[in-house]
């Protein structure tokens, strides 16, 4: 055997994780899924000028995903997989927190509803990630719902609580 065909057997080995066509066209479904999701709702993030748009709302719910189908692929038990998506959950957390801007007084905070559009894009990519493509394409339309119908509908002058605007400037809708 020439180092060659070494090298091309190493790498055939290294890639088998997934081995059949079936195996390699679910993988490429579920990410290209977590990816169009998050950046339907990056692309709603990044119209209304906010600070985590497109691209990062894709990368977090096509990072959940992979966590979620490593494992899965790996055979992990359900324990584990609980644990590695509050892993998910609590990072997110993290990142969401840095959209998050405090102004002088009290009912001046900005980022929230991004922030909590980046933990819901960590969600969806978790269940695209489980195979629960339905429940993440419902769960895309709902949050899309919530960040561009709901402002619509509610009077800005009867809102009382600062997270209630939390993202948006006098006269602006979120």
């Amino acid at each position: 055997m020439d180092v060659l065909e070494r090298i091309l057997t190493t790498l055939a080995q290294e890639f088998s994780d997934l081995g059949q066509v079936e195996h390699i066209t679910r993988a490429t479904l579920r990410l290209l899924l977590a990816m169009f999701l998050g950046g339907l709702l990056g692309y709603e993030r990044e119209v209304m000028g906010k600070a985590a748009g497109m691209r990062t709302h894709m990368l977090v719910c096509l990072g959940a995903a992979i966590f979620v189908m490593a494992l899965e692929q790996d055979g992990a038990e359900a324990d584990a997989m609980s644990r590695v998506i509050q892993g998910i959950a609590a990072g997110v957390g993290f990142l969401g927190a840095g959209t998050i801007l405090k102004g002088q007084n009290i009912s001046d905070v900005k980022g929230l509803t991004t922030a909590a559009g980046l933990w819901a894009s960590a969600a969806i990519g978790v269940a695209v990630g489980l195979g629960r493509e339905a429940t993440a394409v419902l769960s895309t339309v709902i949050v899309l719902v919530v960040l561009h119908l709901m402002p619509l509908m509610v009077d800005p002058g009867t809102r009382t609580r600062p997270d209630d605007q939390a993202d948006e400037k006098p006269g602006d809708r979120r």
